[in-house]
């Protein structure tokens, strides 16, 4: 391989006090981190970052002007070209704009505009004014929100920063001919065959078409699509992709066109290049415009704004929805929307003086790991959980993040004491995308999962074929208090009438209930003290209480709140073992002759009757008075053991409940869907699709007087 060698990490930042050191060591990091962004699609530090060391680096050259460089990264755009794929010329360079972060540099931005338009006087004139008046200090903070102004005379087209890849479009005659990557601003890589397969992309323009377009735009991906995409590649034991962005450059990259057209790439029009053979529109927003009547796909979201005013409104309400985009921005782009004010305006060495980007607070920073903890969530769910150096993120201050599941941290790598990448999108949790291993410290630890439940000291399950780990303490741990109780007293279980979410919340809040057995334990003055209840009510709720002791064991045994015993399950359960004390004392092989119950709901529950404090609370339950008829519950004779029926319409008499509760009793299976295995329909007034189904597959339909007649054997 020849050429010059490829960027290499930078070495240990040198002293201050030695501005050429420093100026040195800013070139190397950056040209690193341009290598990793634009030519591996691996970036491994934030882009707020990178600004910040762009912007240093500015900064010094400006302050030393001996000290600059053709060669210096603020003199040139993006990064080389891959080898692997044709290089292609750019005929009009694809340069890159200035960023603006505060309002102040917006109010400056507009102020040069004006200036180099001979508008100032004009602008100055209308700011002497607003000056004056209440609303004077109106750029003092980027959050200001007010009605667009007049103030500098420069009417502005407002669009999106998208983050993805910049691509230049070639169009003769109107057919695409050529696509290439933005590179190095000069000279790019032709991916021609990879964009052709972005399905909403003309391949021919609509209508009456130049003899030579030339589109600037960006090739991203949707947020669907990249979950989808990532969950693609997750079921088939591949690579996941960190963000939208890097699927996106990657899709694009691809040396194989099918492998591309897979991956679900989208794009949007945002700049001309060459064009001959038309005329060009007046302005940004006309051409914007034009293209849509081409076929072109254009973004929505812009404006035609006036002055500073307008263009930090317009900030300030994209920001307001930024998270429910359906994809990936980090900012807005201002740019001076006459084209002949554009070229009175001209152009710096690497950007245009008529258009600048105005960018969110970052999304993604680097902090240090301090720690990983775990939390107990509902149902029991254990999630390990970041502990940071903090760090301002997405516009507030993050000390904690979320890392999903034990697995997600060995994907990752992270260890505590490394460097990570931590990401905060809108009200979205902040999560840990990244290490940055190259700083990662000798003492980095790794977080090995605890066995026991944090909050109560419960065994932590995990069965084989999930992702999560659980605390098996369902009725005893405090994390799950809430969830169990509303669960216990729910209609289908023990049918507590008034114990809704909010007793249950202040129940819990004020200590007053600890697990269920408590409920019974309860009086009139205890629940007539909290928030919205009276003596009546409070009354009702413990006559409803007491009623609630008698019950049967398969309502029991739902009420529990075991993890995927349903009710089915629960009155399988119930007439398998016939009482309470089998089920206690039965072990994983012998849950496993119940129908129905396979190997992950029988470990299921006898993890759950392993864990003493769960049969404790069982225990002071029976004791409170908590109790059925034992000869119910068991296994009475079973007509319709082995067949499927499903339920649909109104029956004459009987409630859809009790009639599910009738041929479950018999031995039935009661689905919700017609298919080839279901044995019968039984069919009441109004019945639709599922008697229409039944119909077409020749399954035999019943109505209430066929069923009961089943029922009898």
């Amino acid at each position: 391989m020849t050429g010059d060698p490829l960027p290499s990490a930078p070495a240990e930042q040198p002293e201050a006090g030695n501005p050429a050191a420093r100026v040195d060591w800013l070139r190397q990091t950056l040209e690193h981190h341009n290598y990793q962004y634009y030519v591996l699609d691996a970036p491994s530090i934030p882009d707020a970052e990178y600004d910040a060391l762009f912007r240093e680096l500015q900064a010094l050259e400006a302050e030393h002007p001996e000290l600059q460089s053709p060669e210096s990264p603020t003199q040139r755009v993006g990064g080389a070209a891959l080898s692997v794929f044709s290089q292609v010329t750019h005929r009009i360079p694809m340069l890159s704009l200035n960023n603006a972060f505060d309002a102040e540099d917006v109010v400056a931005f507009d102020r040069r505009c004006a200036e180099g338009l001979g508008k100032l006087a004009k602008g100055k004139a209308a700011r002497d004014a607003q000056a004056a008046s209440p609303m004077g200090d109106l750029f003092a903070e980027p959050s200001t929100s007010a009605a667009p102004s007049e103030s500098s005379g420069v009417e502005y087209a407002a669009e999106l920063k998208f983050d993805g890849l910049a691509i230049s479009l070639r169009y003769e005659q109107g057919r695409l001919v050529q696509a290439a990557t933005r590179g190095d601003g000069t000279t790019g890589e032709d991916v021609t065959a990879n964009v052709r397969t972005i399905r909403s992309l003309p391949l021919k323009l609509h209508g009456k078409a130049p003899a030579v377009l030339e589109v600037r735009g960006e090739v991203f991906m949707l947020h669907k699509d990249f979950e989808a995409l990532n969950a693609r590649q997750r079921d088939a034991g591949e690579k996941t992709f960190v963000n939208p962005r890097n699927a996106a450059a990657g899709s694009l990259r691809q040396l194989d066109p099918k492998i591309t057209a897979k991956r679900p790439l989208s794009f949007f029009s945002y700049g001309i290049g060459e064009l001959e053979g038309a005329a060009r529109p007046a302005s940004h927003a006309a051409m914007l415009d034009w293209f849509a009547t081409l076929g072109l796909p254009v973004c929505a979201e812009r404006q035609v704004v006036q002055g500073a005013t307008g263009l930090l409104a317009f900030y300030e309400d994209i920001g307001a929805r930024r998270a429910s985009l359906p994809y990936d921005i980090d900012g807005v782009v201002y740019k001076v929307n006459a084209f002949t004010e554009q070229e009175t305006l001209g152009f710096v060495s690497r950007a245009p003086r008529f258009a600048i980007a105005h960018k969110f607070p970052a999304q993604e920073m680097t902090t240090t790991l301090l720690d990983i903890e775990v939390q107990v969530g509902r149902p029991g769910a254990i999630t390990p959980v970041a502990r940071l150096e903090p760090v301002f993120v997405g516009g507030v201050t993050v000390t904690n993040a979320t890392l999903h599941n034990e697995d997600e941290i060995a994907r990752k790598d992270v260890r505590i004491g490394d460097t990570v990448i931590v990401r905060r999108a809108g009200d979205v949790i902040p999560e840990i995308v990244g290490v940055v291993a190259e700083r990662r410290p000798a003492d980095a630890r790794t977080f090995v999962m605890p066995t026991t439940c944090p909050v109560c000291g419960s065994h932590i399950e995990r069965p084989e074929d999930e992702a999560i780990a659980r605390c098996t303490g369902g009725l005893f741990c405090g994390a799950q208090r809430k969830q169990a109780l509303w669960h216990f007293a729910s209609r289908r279980a023990m049918d507590i009438d008034g114990m809704g979410d909010k007793i249950v919340e202040q129940l819990v809040d004020q200590q007053i209930v600890r697990t269920p057995a408590d409920l019974y334990k309860l009086g009139v003055a205890k629940l007539a003290a909290l928030d919205r209840m009276a003596d009546k009510s409070a009354s009702n709720l413990v006559a409803a209480i007491d009623k609630s002791r008698a019950t049967t064991l398969a309502r029991f045994i739902y009420a529990l709140g075991i993890r995927h015993v349903g009710e089915a399950t629960a009155k399988d359960l119930a007439r398998h073992f016939g009482n309470l004390d089998a089920l206690l004392a039965a072990s994983e092989a012998e849950l496993l002759q119940v129908r129905d119950v396979g190997p992950v709901v029988a470990q299921s529950i006898a993890n759950f009757l392993a864990e003493p404090h769960n049969v404790e609370v069982i225990e002071q339950l029976r004791a409170a008075g908590v109790h059925w008829d034992e000869q119910e519950a068991a296994l009475g004779p079973q007509p319709l053991a082995g067949k499927t029926i499903v339920l649909t319409g109104t029956l004459p008499t009987l409630a859809r409940d009790a009639a599910k509760e009738m041929l479950e009793a018999a031995g039935a299976k009661v689905a919700g869907s017609v298919s080839k295995k279901t044995d019968y329909v039984v069919a009441g007034a109004e019945a639709g699709s599922k008697l229409a189904k039944a119909e077409e597959l020749g399954i035999p339909v019943l109505d209430e007087e066929g069923m009961l007649r089943l029922l009898q054997g």
